[in-house]
């Protein structure tokens, strides 16, 4: 059985020029549960995972899977499984054969190759070419190919885009599975609403910084309740609320007032002589508080240039599995055969 060891982000910052993508971040991340590590497009999320495994070098701080970096692991392909944003295959090769050359390539043995398969629920599919795949076939095989050493450490980016309901359902169950399995499972998002189903932790980040790092309890618990108050003479509410410099905004059931206390509306309101038919307090929902975090700090004031490496020649021959394969394409295949029906 693979053993996860924590994921460790301290003091991490990354420069690009006179943009900042990381500033000075760090979280743990444990083994035994999924984290997920969320923020908006932009806000350094992809930046961190580059630079945890070894795509980008840090301008300061560090980022270890159990104290060590990725380049100082013995055998990294049987300790982390990384799949970092659309995976990419060449659209003439089967599921299958993709496997295996990777397998090959990483030293790990061929039957292996089923296996993963097996897991992720591919094996009618295994001998397709991609080139005919859905986007959410793709995701499940970019997963298979982060399961072939049978890692301890999962590092997944937006794994569950492109899944229809039945595939959402069954990720989210695996990546529970793979946590219980003393796994260490790290998914980022930028929509808590994908992952708050499947995740026991959160690591929020915005322009770079930390911003929220606990349970989803934690995070619905650290905004305030509000209250909805209605009345058939809305002008006047509004203007007992303004007096009293009480902020609200207009929502479908009502005014919506930032002040937990729905007894202090009532009162004001009967001071003011305005008929109230709603009052109520309302919680927060989950994204609510998490776009209340990431609302106002949101993303860089570069974005378009703070969450992508430095524009080498090494980081661009790392960026993406597909390098290898575009300098050495593989000959023509037969055509598609058309009789197959999709896996989602």
């Amino acid at each position: 059985m693979p053993t996860g060891v924590p994921i460790e982000i301290d003091g991490l910052s990354k420069h690009f020029g006179g943009v900042t993508a990381v500033d000075d971040l760090s979280f743990t991340v444990q083994p035994g549960r999924v984290t997920g590590f969320l923020g908006p497009n932009g806000a350094g999320k992809t930046t961190t995972l580059r630079v945890l495994l070894g795509l980008v070098r840090a301008s300061q701080g560090t980022a270890t899977f159990g104290g060590q970096r990725y380049r100082e692991l013995e055998r990294p392909l049987e300790t982390v499984g990384a799949a970092l944003e659309a995976a990419s295959f060449h659209p003439g090769r089967t599921a299958r054969n993709h496997l295996a050359i990777s397998a090959a390539a990483g030293g790990v043995a061929r039957s292996r190759v089923g296996e993963v398969l097996d897991l992720v629920g591919m094996t009618p599919y295994a001998d397709r070419r991609v080139g005919g795949f859905s986007m959410g076939m793709r995701q499940r095989l970019g997963l298979a190919n982060t399961l072939l050493g049978d890692p301890g450490v999962l590092v997944l980016d937006e794994p569950i885009n492109g899944l229809d309901p039945e595939g959402i359902r069954w990720i989210r169950g695996f990546l529970q599975q793979l946590a219980g399995e003393g796994r260490t499972v790290l998914v980022s998002s930028h929509l808590l609403s994908e992952v708050q189903q499947s995740v026991d932790r959160v690591v929020i980040i915005a322009k770079g910084r930390l911003v929220h790092e606990g349970t989803l309890a934690e995070l619905e618990t650290d905004s305030l309740p509000r209250v909805v108050v209605d009345s058939p003479d809305r002008p006047a509410l509004a203007a007992a609320l303004e007096a009293e410099g009480l902020e609200f905004t207009t929502g479908r059931q009502g005014l919506i007032v930032d002040e937990p206390d729905p007894a202090r509306i009532g009162h004001l309101a009967f001071v003011a002589g305005v008929e109230l038919h709603a009052l109520a307090r309302q919680k927060s929902a989950l994204e609510d508080s998490f776009l209340n975090l990431v609302g106002e700090q949101g993303v860089s004031a570069d974005d378009g240039g703070a969450d992508a490496p430095e524009p080498t020649s090494a980081t661009k021959a790392t960026d993406t599995a597909d390098d290898a394969a575009a300098e050495h394409p593989s000959p023509p295949d037969e055509p598609e055969p058309t009789d197959g029906k999709g896996a989602e």
